[in-house]
């Protein structure tokens, strides 16, 4: 463990194994840091911060602070949960829930480049990179493995489903589905096909989702409603991954992205 001499690291907080906490550092009371930690110098862990195993914080960065919330008690218990292996470059800011108990999660193995914000009570699933100043509104989910690029804004309780990719300075205001590209003002733009490939899909999976998605947001109409039809039919959600896709429309308060027509056949 090494600890700078001008860090200040309450007494009260638990630092693991080889730890190491840069010049300026502030680590507050309740804070729990896994196995071999770093905190760059002027890095700032506000009470009740939970970090896993060999999690990276770059220079100011704020972990745990309140959530920008009117009227907000800052006597209310809540913390943010960090998995293991979770890299966050400089000025990264998650903040805390606003209700007593509440948990910001990010899962395990994310990267959030510079600048960006993970607003209170957001779920973000394990190996999603939110890319530089992109700002999530308060309790926002990401699916695993999802990309949101650079300055990319999400509405508060937006869904954004596992694999999915967000376009640099995209406002998206309706939710997401798994595996969908979405762009300019909650526009589909077709499947994620490339992340799709990379991720732990085989052929005849993808081929379902391909299925899926031209069932569900060709010819336009009220996507929850074909989606529930679909999932009827013979040739549609015939393995896990399509059935994902489908099942996503049944739930979320939104509304969902809508298709740009001829550029997705």
């Amino acid at each position: 463990m090494s600890i700078h001499s001008t860090a200040l690291v309450s007494e009260d907080a638990r630092i693991g194994e080889d730890c190491r906490i840069g010049p300026y550092a502030i680590v507050e009371s309740g804070v729990v840091l896994g196995k071999g930690c770093q905190l760059a110098a002027h890095s700032i862990l506000r009470s009740g911060a939970q970090l896993g195993a060999e999690v990276q914080v770059d220079s100011f960065c704020v972990i745990g602070g309140d959530p920008q919330s009117i009227g907000f008690d800052s006597a209310t218990e809540s913390r943010v949960v960090l998995g293991d292996r979770v890299i966050l470059r400089e000025g990264v800011t998650i903040h805390r829930p606003e209700t007593a108990g509440g948990e910001t999660v990010l899962g395990e193995a994310c990267f959030l480049m510079a600048q960006s914000h993970v607003a209170h009570d957001c779920q973000v699933g394990a190996g999603v990179i939110l890319a530089n100043n992109v700002m999530l509104a308060g309790h926002v989910q990401v699916g695993e493995r999802s990309v949101l690029g650079g300055g990319a804004g999400i509405h508060q309780h937006c869904r954004i489903g596992a694999f999915a990719m967000i376009a640099g300075n995209a406002s998206i205001t309706a939710d997401v589905p798994p595996f969908v590209m979405a762009a300019e003002r909650s526009e589909a733009h077709g499947l994620n096909l490339l992340g799709l490939r990379r991720g732990p899909f085989d052929a005849t999976e993808i081929a379902d989702i391909k299925r899926c998605y031209r069932a569900v947001f060709f010819a336009g109409g009220n996507l929850r409603k074909k989606a529930a039809e679909v999932s009827t039919a013979e040739d549609c959600g015939t393995t896990q991954a399509g059935q994902q896709f489908l099942q996503f429309f049944a739930e979320g308060k939104r509304g969902f992205i809508q298709s740009t027509g001829e550029r997705d056949k």
